[in-house]
């Protein structure tokens, strides 16, 4: 179970560092003015194929941890797993709305500018802080 749990924690760490990276293009999407460049169509498709690989990584991530959370039972009536489980499910929302915006930056109808990302940008550090936080810590 520890290699389980060891392929758990950096299939994780690899999704986040794609959930990290992918607003950050598209920071740099909402900064290019509307219409054909070779800038927007390079960014374009960094996002693509980071949005792929990110989901690549995703995949392994919740299985495994769905994995670890059956043979280990672990938390199960804590609070703190509850409050983990719903971190997860606003991951994957997150991941989910990451992939819509890139679809509406293809489209060329993403209206929000580069600052709204620059914030969007910062959820995910919050949500792996609170994810470590209440799996180490088991705050309740």
């Amino acid at each position: 179970m520890l290699w389980v749990k060891a392929f758990h924690i950096v299939f994780v760490a690899s999704w986040f560092a794609g959930l990290f990276y992918l607003p950050r293009i598209f920071v740099n999407l909402a900064m290019v003015p509307p219409g054909p460049s070779p800038e927007r169509d390079r960014l374009l498709l960094m996002a693509r194929k980071l949005l792929r690989f990110t989901t690549l990584l995703a995949v392994p991530a919740l299985g495994l941890g769905l994995w670890l959370w059956l043979a280990y039972g672990i938390g199960r009536g804590s609070g703190w797993m509850h409050a983990k489980l719903a971190v997860v499910v606003l991951t994957v929302g997150y991941h989910h709305v990451c992939a819509r915006m890139l679809r509406r930056f293809e489209a060329d109808q993403e209206q929000r500018g580069h600052v709204w990302f620059r914030w969007f940008n910062e959820a995910p550090v919050l949500m792996m802080v609170a994810a470590v936080v209440l799996v180490v810590v088991k705050p309740f």
